[in-house]
Order: structure tokens, then C-alpha cells, then sequence
């Protein structure tokens, strides 16, 4: 092999032999790093996923390079969720692998966070002073009944008076769902990191959208129907949040409640009237307004007598005898 290079005197990234040469990373997985370092400060505000698409790696290839990225220690992020509930998504990329905790000083964090970690909540507000001083815990709001069998008195023991036990509100998933039901969808959102690895959640991510899931299964879909309507039609830009994406699912495709159908009315019996035909007195239920049952008009119609021949009729017309079938 002949080898022809000239070092650039300008406009060049310096790259390390271990991201070059690393077994375990893919080309585009390479590229984007390097994009990556050689881009102008301020370019720091893009999220990966925008500079990914510059390059032409989209959907399934850009969630595989970012995969291994962060699986070596080259990529890290940390979620939070800001003011009005809205959730930020902070990204490290570094041109060396960093463990967690390296990464974490890096970005500020204290040393024992963690990159998935949720800031922590803050301490109370110290403007008011603290009133009263530290008193033992009340257990249920309970008052023990005083106990009277050591004693003889001849009245007997007042009852213990009614207490209000606080309890505590029920949450909005408990008040919407039952609790076999929020298992189930939130199984179902959690197995979907096996078939798209861009939809991975966290278990408290998937109990907060086990709520919306549930709603799918109260209209008498099955586990697997909703598994299929959360994988089909796979956007082509692929997927920057699985809770948003999902979410956005879940409330836009939800399907019709079942139409319930009302029992149809019988009309009415008719009422029971007599019959007047022969026999004993019974009763019938007519249908098209006859006065004999069906016995006594079936009975009179076996009664009458055979209808006469036409050749008789004829002759009886003509005042002629009847002619008899000529013979074969």
C-alpha cells in the first residue's frame, strides 16, 4: 500500500487514535463525534440529533451512532424538567470517554449524580422562623379507647368518640383506573424498549403515561393492539423524546369508546280472548284478529267436504252428464 498525506495548515480537527481506530464504533458514529469537535462555539446550543441531520445520518442510524456513543462514555445527557412541567434534555459531548461522575463535575453537578438522575428538590424556604419545637410523630390520628376491665363501675365504658382520620387524596391515575389495569399498560410501555430502542422509559416515566394507556385497554383493545399502534407508522426523522412521542400518541390515536347497542322491545302479547268455535270454552291469543283458535279452525277446514271436479261443474252448468276421462 503507497501512502501520500500532507498535515493541513488550516481548518483541520485534531482526532484521537482511540476514536479513530475504536473497534466498537461505527463510521457514523466517528463522523458525528468529530463533526462534533470541530464545529465553532457557538454551535454548543444545537441538540446532536440537528447536527446528525446535517450530516445525512437520520432515524434508525442516528439512534444507533448516539447508542454507542454513550454506551463508550463519548456522549452524556441529563434530563430535568423545568418550569411548567416542561422537560430539557442537557447534552455533554466529549472527544474522550468520561465516566458518569467525570462527566458530572464537568457539567457542574455535585459528585454523587448521576447523568439520569432528576435534580434534587429544594429546601424549604428559611424566610418565616420555625414555630413550635420537634414533637413525636402521630400515628393515623388515632386515640386510644382507655381501658375500664381493671375497674368495676356500674356504668358501662363511654364509647370512643368519632375521630376524623385524614386520608391522604387519591392520585389521578388511582381515581381513573384500576390498579390491574395500570400494570398492564405500563408493562406494555416498558416492553417497548425491545422492539425500538428510541422508545426506552424509565419506570417513572412509564407509570406516568401508564394513565393515558389505560384508556386504550378500558375500550377493549388488548396489549397487543395497543403495542402495534404505538410502533406502526415510525416517524422518518425518528423519535427526539419517547415520553412526548408517546404521549402525543396516546391522546391523538385513541380509538371511539364501543358503541353499546340498547336491547330491542318485544311488542305486547295480544290479549287472551274466548273462542268461539265448538268444544269445551278456551282462550287463544289471536294474532291477526280471528275469534277461533287454530285447533278449531284447522278442525273445520278438515271437516268441509272435497271440492267438486271442474268436469262436474261443467256438466252441472250444462245440464249434460259429466264425460269420463278417456282412457290411455
Amino acid at each position: 500500500m503507497l501512502r501520500h498525506a500532507i498535515a493541513p495548515s488550516a481548518r483541520y480537527t485534531k482526532a484521537s487514535h482511540d476514536v479513530v481506530r475504536h473497534p466498537r464504533l461505527s463510521s457514523d458514529a466517528k463522523i458525528l463525534l468529530l463533526y462534533v469537535q470541530g464545529l465553532p462555539g457557538d454551535a454548543k446550543c444545537k441538540p446532536l440529533g440537528e447536527l446528525a441531520r446535517k450530516l445525512g445520518i437520520k432515524g434508525r442510524a442516528y439512534q444507533k451512532a448516539k447508542g454507542q456513543l454513550v454506551e463508550h462514555g463519548y456522549v452524556h445527557e441529563w434530563r430535568s424538567q423545568g418550569e411548567g412541567g416542561r422537560w430539557l434534555t442537557e447534552q455533554l459531548v466529549a472527544n474522550n470517554p468520561l465516566t458518569s461522575e467525570q462527566a458530572g463535575h464537568l457539567r457542574g453537578a455535585p459528585p454523587t449524580a448521576s447523568p439520569t438522575a432528576l435534580p434534587a428538590t429544594p429546601p424549604p424556604s428559611t424566610q418565616f422562623p420555625t414555630v413550635g419545637e420537634p414533637a413525636p410523630r402521630v400515628v393515623g390520628g388515632y386515640n386510644p379507647v382507655e381501658d375500664h376491665s381493671d375497674k368495676t363501675t356500674p356504668h358501662p365504658p363511654s364509647e370512643p368518640e368519632p375521630t376524623t382520620v385524614s386520608t391522604p387524596e387519591p392520585t389521578p391515575q388511582a381515581t381513573t383506573a384500576d390498579p390491574i389495569q395500570l400494570a398492564r399498560a405500563e408493562r406494555v410501555l416498558l416492553s417497548l424498549r425491545h422492539t425500538r430502542r428510541e422508545l426506552h422509559l424509565g419506570v417513572r416515566e412509564a407509570r406516568d403515561l401508564a394513565a393515558e394507556a389505560v384508556k386504550w385497554l378500558e375500550r377493549g383493545l388488548s396489549e397487543s393492539d395497543l403495542r402495534h399502534a404505538l410502533l406502526a407508522e415510525r416517524p422518518q426523522d425518528g423519535v427526539r423524546s419517547a415520553v412526548g412521542f408517546l404521549r402525543y400518541r396516546l391522546v391523538q390515536k385513541l380509538p371511539e369508546p364501543p358503541v353499546q347497542h340498547q336491547p330491542q322491545e318485544r311488542p305486547p302479547l295480544p290479549e287472551l280472548v274466548e273462542c268461539t268455535g265448538p268444544g269445551d270454552p278456551h282462550v287463544f291469543r289471536p294474532l291477526f284478529g280471528e275469534s277461533e283458535c287454530p285447533s278449531c279452525r284447522s278442525a273445520a277446514a278438515a271437516a268441509e267436504p272435497e271440492p267438486i271436479p271442474w268436469r262436474e261443474r261443467i256438466a252441472r252448468i250444462n245440464g249434460t252428464p259429466a264425460a269420463l276421462p278417456a282412457e290411455a
